[in-house]
């Protein structure tokens, strides 16, 4: 999704009431999937619209979405380790780290 329709997507649920998260990938050091500037929509029923890079690390800004519609309200800086601490070589793995802005929209 690009940023227009991410922006697009964010209004009409706003303006339908819906718990949203946008989450934006602020900085990036090293390989990783996805650039500063990428987008991601969680909402509070879990729908999710965009990426941030997928995998556990996406499982990581989900739950800090989650954790800020359902709990704190207030936005959070993310940060994610791209790395695979079980030491499974298979692991579908970048090794950097991303930054993430999670603003909740209640």
């Amino acid at each position: 999704m690009n940023d227009r329709e991410i922006f697009r997507r964010l209004a009409a649920l706003v303006r339908s009431r819906t718990a949203v998260c946008l989450a934006t990938v602020v900085e990036t050091e090293g390989s990783t999937p996805r650039g500063a500037g990428a987008r991601m929509l969680v909402c509070v029923d879990g729908t999710q619209f965009g990426s941030v890079g997928g995998g556990c690390g996406e499982d990581t800004v989900r739950s800090a979405a989650f954790r800020a519609l359902l709990s704190t309200t207030r936005p959070e800086l993310v940060e994610v380790e791209l790395n695979d601490e079980s030491g499974n070589r298979e692991a579908d793995v970048c090794g950097g780290r991303i930054r993430v802005f999670v603003q909740p929209f209640l």
